[in-house]
């Protein structure tokens, strides 16, 4: 069975066909990072503790580099020898790290799975080429649903057009509205949930909310938006450690 399993802020535990992958691995104890720099409020990271669930995965599936998605406790405990997939910008730092780095370049396999890289934007003009390169995956398997990891983007054409292209069953979508004290959110607001759910017809799977200082928008504010807009059936809002039948 497909399910995916929130831990907390961006990790997940994904299991397509006979591969489960660990995304996005932070995995620090609650306070041991520092705030988020340049944020409208000064919390140590994370806000709220990691459940004890089982980490165990064939591989690690990494969108992007940036410390709310890959930590230094990822990089000590889980990375040595662990088979990474990453988007290539990536793909040395990770082996540095003693991760067998397997960059997606375009697609590639693992075991039953398949995996395209998509394109992402981490915000919007100056700020988004600062905290770019970031990337999104599709990731398919044999009689089990697409799965569209958007990663860390805002909703833009490329997202519009990886939908129309793939026609995933699920979409992963990082939320938060995550932000700094000058621009615009560099993830998803409620708002651009609501907006995917114009563009698709897939069971949308919200994520990345609750956990980190400069992400300002709560899961009350997005189940909010999305009771005002009537698409509450179209989009689930895990809680941490909870799991999903995909």
């Amino acid at each position: 069975m497909a399910t995916l399993q929130l831990l907390r802020h961006a990790t997940l535990r994904l299991t397509l066909g006979d591969t489960t992958l660990l995304v996005d691995p932070m995995l620090s104890e609650p306070g041991e990072m520092p705030p988020i720099p340049n944020s409208p409020n000064d919390r140590r990271n994370p806000l709220v503790p990691l459940p004890d669930v089982p980490l165990d995965h064939d591989a690690l599936l990494v969108t992007h580099c940036h410390r709310d998605h890959f930590d230094q406790v990822a990089r000590d405990g889980f990375a040595e020898g662990t088979t990474a997939l990453c988007q290539p910008n990536d793909a040395e730092f990770l082996a540095s790290t003693g991760a067998d780095s397997q960059p997606v370049d375009d697609t590639a396999t693992l075991g039953d799975l398949t995996v395209t890289r998509t394109p992402a934007r981490h915000g919007y003009g100056d700020l988004a080429e600062q905290m770019a390169p970031v990337s999104g995956f599709v990731l398919e398997a044999s009689d089990e649903p697409t799965v569209y990891h958007a990663g860390d983007t805002v909703p833009y054409e490329a997202v519009r057009e990886t939908l129309d292209e793939h026609e995933p069953d699920v979409v992963v979508a990082n939320a938060g509205a995550a932000q700094f004290t000058e621009g615009r959110p560099i993830t998803m607001t409620p708002e651009d949930v609501v907006t995917l759910t114009e563009w698709t017809d897939a069971t949308i799977v919200a994520d990345h909310m609750d956990s980190i200082n400069h992400c300002l928008a709560t899961r009350e504010d997005l189940h909010a938006a999305l009771a005002e807009a009537g698409v509450e059936e179209q989009v689930v809002v895990p809680d941490d450690g909870e799991t999903v039948d995909l």
